[in-house]
């Protein structure tokens, strides 16, 4: 019963240390007015590993902790199809001229990165990591391990992929020229996911909506196609 209860106790302290650490994360990213490189999961997570590190705990151990969060990122990930059910009748519309460059999107990037560690003789198992990189984390971990690879490794890739994208995503847009915000959205989320889908919902409703279809369409054809071709 002790026992119990010190677990308890010690998941509703790690759990509400999280999301305070987000808060104030938030906070500073607001105060910020948005920009990339202060994106509330670069704080918090900063902040939580400072922890973890401060109280000498296993990482391990604050996951059986925070399960709760974990958990959430299913439900949080599916909220994301909001912005989507508002420009339903758009994307009915214009078909498969969205469909195609989110497929192309979703298999360029990971690709290029899978490229880019073949030739130094890495691993295989981080090499079938990186091509889950640009798929939202919770399909990411489990397809990394399905086709060999490692999930809490996959989960720290599509981070880095996201904040990467959401940075310089705006850059490449001007430099570029391009003022669609349904290519906007495409890139963004094909390419950096759920924190590009947040970037695009700070551009406009249609930009997030583009933005959330890519994040959907590319995480499930990943999920699918690369344990066929791997597992």
């Amino acid at each position: 019963m002790f026992a119990l209860n010190g677990i308890f106790v010690m998941s509703i302290a790690w759990i509400s240390l999280s999301v305070g650490a987000y808060l104030i994360s938030l906070f500073a990213y607001q105060k910020a007015k948005n920009h990339p490189a202060m994106h509330p999961l670069i704080g918090s997570t900063v902040i939580v590993i400072a922890s973890v590190h401060f109280w000498g705990i296993e990482f391990e151990a604050y996951q059986q902790y925070a399960w709760l969060l974990a958990f959430m990122l299913g439900p949080a990930t599916v909220a994301l199809a909001i912005p989507l059910y508002n420009q339903l009748r758009v994307l009915v519309r214009l078909g498969w001229r969205v469909v195609l460059p989110i497929c192309v999107g979703g298999t360029l990037a990971p690709l290029l990165a899978w490229i880019s560690i073949y030739f130094f003789d890495t691993p295989i198992n981080l090499q079938m990591t990186m091509l889950v990189k640009s798929i939202t984390t919770p399909l990411a971990m489990s397809t990394a391990q399905a086709i060999g690879g490692v999930a809490s490794l996959a989960a720290v890739f599509v981070i880095l992929t996201g904040i990467v994208g959401a940075i310089f995503g705006p850059l490449v847009f001007r430099l570029s020229g391009n003022h669609s915000h349904m290519a906007q959205g495409i890139a963004l989320g094909s390419v950096a996911h759920a924190i590009g889908t947040s970037k695009a919902i700070t551009i406009s409703e249609s930009c997030a909506a583009f933005a959330t279809l890519a994040v959907c369409l590319n995480g499930i054809i990943t999920a699918i196609v690369l344990p066929l071709l791997f597992g």
